[in-house]
């Protein structure tokens, strides 16, 4: 089974890959970067984000997971 992820994390990640979605990739670090300068004052909700975006990364499901969040 894997983690679920909460609403307002869901939420921010789907704000963020709307603005920056082809700058994102499969490490973790380099997401947490970008997340740092939208997130600059959260930092659980900035790893958190970040690891989503990596974890959809890795499964290739970025598309997938705009577009599907988008029509809610």
């Amino acid at each position: 089974m894997g983690r679920i992820r909460g609403k307002t994390t869901r939420q921010y990640t789907l704000e963020v890959l709307k603005l920056r979605r082809f700058l994102f990739t499969d490490n973790f670090e380099t997401n947490k970067e970008m997340i740092k300068e939208l997130f600059p004052e959260s930092k659980i909700v900035r790893n958190k984000v970040a690891g989503f975006i990596t974890n959809l990364a890795k499964q290739k499901k970025l598309e997938s997971f705009i577009i599907e969040h988008s029509a809610k």
